[in-house]
């Protein structure tokens, strides 16, 4: 019962989390605690209470150098006795259906399903995927998912943080699991006849270690650390159950009876019986398991070099003869066996079927690993390794490995002769070298790929070359050259039935056309949308729905863009396509910024932008937006982020960069904190790389702003608000303005018109919290004879509640408790770079200049 001292709040919790689930309202609940809190305890209890109330699935993910796609999937599935390889083989390995067969399996139960994964801070991204999907469907169902975390500072912990916050907030519940007391350790000591000071000062409450120590037979002193409480109970064991404690320490989870009879051959029950009684192991009727990993731990780390090679290859030879055994396992003893002709056959196959289930991260893993040890291997294997190993880093965002390992499948495949491959591997590298911001090596691959597969028989390498090309041509605004060469691709592609090139290519085509005929291309884009989600296409679907959203912002059909975004940002959820949701999220902060809501979009903006793996790429329309707000709010400098937006054109001008970049640096040049004539010029290069003048709308006015010329020039193509207004008619392009909801842009119009419509601009910026902007015009409006020009909202009204966000009212509450913001980041749990963030809108909301300063105007209004 030591475990169970202070836990009632948890099991009180848990008790009404699956009384909501009896009744048709599920939830996800997350036992966070550090490594020995007592969770595992604490679930124990929990269903000690539970009884035959629910029916119980139960699984746990294990501590291997390279997790176990879907592992503890596979152990649900046994409880709930479904065959789970049979149902990834007829599902073709399609996460989404296998998914849904899964909860179908575990609702259809006439009690309410408990499902219970231990240790999820060790999971795979598979599994992770999982239990996003389950957290956003288990509202309407009589199911409860309780998973255990740590909450340590890893990465597998900050995985599980990512993936909750993917979950709607009112599916989840976080339960803390705290550290005892001093007051429960001294009396749990007291009642054991110990030094309860001496055991707090030891183990500072953590539930695990006080069990240990309060164990451990010198009572005058407590050992001085859990592993001396572990290893001197181990000393006590017969030699032939030491040995037998060692080789269950080489399982990192569990071992199976089986198992240890292949390991030792004839398992000495005595032995393992011995090591059971003296607290060391778990009798688990057909295994057993160290009490805590944290145990194991420590009896594995005494083992000697060639004793853990040894204890692992026999480990490895047992799980071999069952072929049930996952692959993943078999490769974390081969490696800890140093067994590399073992390696080199598993660990591509591991490779592969963690591809297949969307563990693209743990694929990677398992192609490392195959790549440390493929010197031996021939050429042509060692090109499939880095091929393989390319592609699924340039899946999880780590597009520097992608290109060096296809440099090094190119130059292998050049060596072997094999221009088919070598093309292809020219066309990866026109890919990679693009997602990183490389324009220029992306036109030159791509040109080389072509130009090397003409030279061999036409295939589907060549139809996807072409269609790379295309891509490009389409970036680049090069309309003509895109519908020739996607053309190109479509027929080739068809004649050789590869709807997956199809796809790519109607995407090019449908985005160029955009700007010749919308019709047109919007039909070729719904196109390659439906073929990629019908063909479960997942990257042309995300980049389908990804441009799709570009269209209509283009088109300002802002409700039909946020529609795609929504849909588009959900779909790479699903499918863990975190490029892509990160890329359309970035295009959602625009959106978010055109309508408006601005501090939604730094939040969004700011999620993208701090996490350290996002690709150059990627970064790119969260940039946009942040550039926009910091220019228009005041907010921390926008120099850092102007400079990254231009790095991308010193690698190769593209207008959809370029024109963004030139409207924010005309916007600061108008508000007179940039050069007015830098400005002007980069609006002329944007000019003259427009294909139609469809595409220059916002620009033409940001030059009529900037150079009060009175010729619009040809307006033919643009949107309605821009065509209109640079005809002279500010109050229609307002009133268009204003039926978007697009406030900013509705105030740009109003600048145009007469002294009641400059007051309702200001009125508008003000509103927005746009200090700059509405400062530069009341400095116009001085200038055009406009007198009694509002001063602005006083100290007090800025500060009111309706100017904060709940998360900036969280922030400001611990600026006033002196926090500083290492620790607000920690209290919040969320990145120091968005805290940053945080306080600089909270000051500039405060109208103050230092901390103080805004704990003072925050007192001084009844905000604290």
């Amino acid at each position: 019962m030591t475990m169970l001292l202070e836990r009632q709040a948890q099991l009180g919790q848990l008790d009404q989390l699956l009384s909501e689930a009896m009744q048709g309202r599920g939830h996800v609940a997350a036992l966070l605690g550090e490594a020995g809190a007592g969770k595992t305890a604490l679930v124990e209890a929990f269903l000690a209470r539970v009884g035959q109330g629910a029916a119980v699935f139960r699984s746990a993910c294990e501590d291997l150098s390279i997790p176990d796609p879907l592992g503890p999937l596979y152990d649900l599935a046994r409880d709930a006795q479904w065959a789970l390889p049979r149902a990834i083989d007829d599902r073709q390995g399609q996460r989404l259906p296998l998914f849904s067969d899964a909860l179908e399996v575990f609702e259809a139960r006439s009690r309410p399903g408990l499902l219970i994964i231990e240790d999820m801070h060790w999971a795979d991204d598979a599994t992770l995927d999982f239990v996003r999907f389950l957290g956003r469907r288990l509202a309407n169902t009589h199911m409860l998912l309780l998973f255990t975390a740590r909450t340590d500072r890893s990465e597998g912990q900050m995985r599980v943080r990512r993936a909750l916050g993917e979950i709607p907030s009112g599916n989840v519940q976080r339960i803390d699991v705290p550290l005892l007391s001093e007051a429960a350790v001294l009396s749990l000591a007291d009642a054991a006849g110990r030094d309860g000071d001496a055991i707090y000062r030891a183990t500072a409450g953590n539930a695990f270690f006080v069990t240990e120590l309060l164990a451990a037979e010198n009572v005058a002193t407590p050992p001085a650390s859990v592993r001396d409480a572990v290893l001197a109970r181990a000393e006590r064991l017969s030699p032939g159950a030491r040995s037998m404690l060692d080789a269950v320490s080489v399982f990192p989870r569990r071992a199976d009876a089986w198992a240890l009879r292949g390991l030792c051959g004839v398992a000495s029950a005595g032995q393992l019986a011995e090591c059971v009684s003296n607290g060391l192991l778990d009798d688990l009727g057909d295994g057993y398991a160290f009490r805590h990993d944290i145990a194991r731990r420590a009896i594995e780390m005494m083992l000697t070099p060639s004793h853990r090679r040894a204890f692992n290859q026999r480990a490895l030879s047992a799980l071999q003869e069952n072929a049930d055994v996952a692959t993943a396992r078999l490769v974390h003893h081969a490696v800890e066996a140093q067994n590399l002709q073992a390696v080199r056959e598993l660990a591509p196959l591991a490779a592969r079927e963690a591809s297949r289930v969307g563990a693209h991260r743990d694929a990677a893993g398992h192609y490392e690993v195959a790549l440390r040890y493929a010197d031996a291997m021939s050429m042509e294997d060692r090109a499939r390794l880095y091929e393989g190993y390319a592609f699924e880093c340039h899946l999880i965002g780590r597009i520097d490995a992608a290109i060096e390992a296809q440099g090094h499948a190119r130059r292998l495949q050049q060596a072997l002769g094999d221009r088919l491959r070598e093309g292809d591997s020219l066309r990866c590298l026109s890919r990679f070298a693009y997602l990183v911001g490389d324009r220029e090596q992306a036109d030159l691959f791509g040109a080389q790929a072509v130009e090397l597969l003409e030279t061999a028989p036409a295939g589907p390498e060549l139809a996807m070359a072409y269609s790379n090309l295309s891509q490009l041509a389409m970036l680049a605004e090069k309309l003509d050259e895109t519908l020739l060469l996607g053309g190109r691709a479509v027929e080739l592609a068809e004649r050789l039935d590869r709807p997956d090139i199809v796809c790519h290519a109607l995407n090019n085509l449908g985005s160029a056309e955009q700007w010749l005929d919308l019709a047109s291309g919007r039909l070729h884009l719904a196109r390659s949308l439906e073929l990629a989600l019908e063909q479960n296409f997942q990257e042309h679907a995300a980049r389908a729905f990804t441009n799709c959203a570009c269209i209509e912002m283009n088109q300002l059909d802002l409700a039909e863009a946020q529609s795609f975004l929504e849909r588009g940002i959900a779909y790479c959820v699903e499918n863990d396509l975190a490029t892509w949701r990160d890329y359309m999220r970035g295009v959602q902060a625009q959106l978010l910024v055109r309508r408006g809501l601005w501090d939604d979009a730094a939040t969004v903006a700011h999620d993208v932008i701090d996490n350290d793996a996002t690709t150059a790429l990627v970064r790119y329309p969260s940039l946009v937006a942040l550039a926009k707000l910091r220019i228009r709010r005041g907010d921390p400098s926008a120099e850092p982020v102007l400079e990254e937006m231009k790095r991308f054109l010193d690698k190769g001008m593209e207008l959809q960069r370029l024109a963004p970049y030139a409207a924010v640096m005309a916007e600061r040049a108008w508000l007179g904190q940039g050069d007015r004539q830098e400005a002007l010029g980069l609006i002329e290069l944007a000019d003259s790389l427009s294909p139609t003048r469809a595409v220059f709308g916002e620009l033409a006015i940001w030059r009529l702003l900037l150079s009060l010329e009175s010729d619009p020039g040809d307006t033919a193509g643009m949107a309605g608000p821009h065509r209109m207004l640079l005809a002279g008619e500010w109050r229609g392009a307002a009133a268009l303005w204003a039926g978007m909801g697009a406030p900013f842009d509705r105030a740009l119009a109003l600048l145009h018109g007469d002294e009641p419509a400059l007051r309702e601009a200001l009125e508008i910026l003000e509103g927005l919290g746009a200090r700059p902007v509405a400062q530069h015009v009341r400095a116009l409006m001085r200038r055009s004879g406009v007198s009694h020009i509002a001063r602005g909202p006083r100290q007090a009204t800025r500060a009111n509640s309706a100017g904060l966000t709940q998360r900036q009212m969280e922030v400001l509450q611990l600026i006033e408790r002196g926090f500083s913001n290492k620790r607000i980041a920690e209290h919040l749990t969320i990145s120091p770079k968005t805290v940053d963030h945080h306080v600089s809108a909270v000051l500039g909301k405060l109208d103050a200049v230092s901390r103080g300063e805004a704990s003072a105007a925050a007192r001084a209004s009844g905000l604290v």
